[in-house]
């Protein structure tokens, strides 16, 4: 089990880091009038354990805001992994 709390940590860190990322290029690519990410992937990213970086992204970048359902979906995908968590913790 030791392994595991060296592995899961880096392995968030770098999946966040690759949502903010992928948030920030998209933003960039809005700009400049080019092909964007689209949101499903976006969403994702967050689903397999980016949700912080998407939220912080969200917040640093002005991005995707105030875009509806992406803000919902975004929203539920963090209840889901939080309820995870959660349940995890008690188990």
């Amino acid at each position: 089990m030791g392994i595991y709390f060296i592995i899961v940590p880096i392995a968030l860190v770098a999946i966040n880091a690759f949502t903010m990322i992928s948030f920030w290029d998209d933003k960039q690519s809005a700009i400049a009038g080019r092909r964007r990410i689209p949101e499903a992937t976006l969403l994702q990213l967050a689903a397999c354990g980016g949700s912080p970086g998407a939220f912080l992204a969200r917040r640093l970048f002005r991005h995707k805001t105030r875009k509806e359902p992406f803000s919902t979906r975004l929203q539920v995908i963090a209840a889901v992994q939080i309820g995870l968590l959660i349940g995890f913790a008690a188990w």
